[in-house]
């Protein structure tokens, strides 16, 4: 029965060093396993507290719905010099 969490043993005393030794790879480790379980979870928290998505910015400049006018220099008032 000990031979089954053989490995399992070996990877807890392997963190706990890394932990004490570089905590940078034992960090790194730590939001590489939560994240995964994250995606799954979040999304349902969020919903419950009654968070909606935000309506989306406009992608485009609305046109308006006329003809085109012709005019002189630019639509803003400045004049095209040469």
């Amino acid at each position: 029965m000990s031979a089954l969490f053989s490995p399992f043993r070996r990877t807890y005393t392997y963190l706990q060093r890394q932990a004490h030794e570089q905590p940078a790879v034992f960090y790194s480790i730590a939001i590489g396993f939560v994240g995964p379980i994250m995606v799954l979870t979040v999304p349902d928290i969020r919903r419950r507290f009654g968070w909606k998505q935000v309506e989306r910015p406009p992608t485009t400049y609305p046109l308006p719905n006329r003809p085109r006018e012709k005019t002189e220099g630019y639509e803003d008032g400045w004049e095209l010099k040469a």
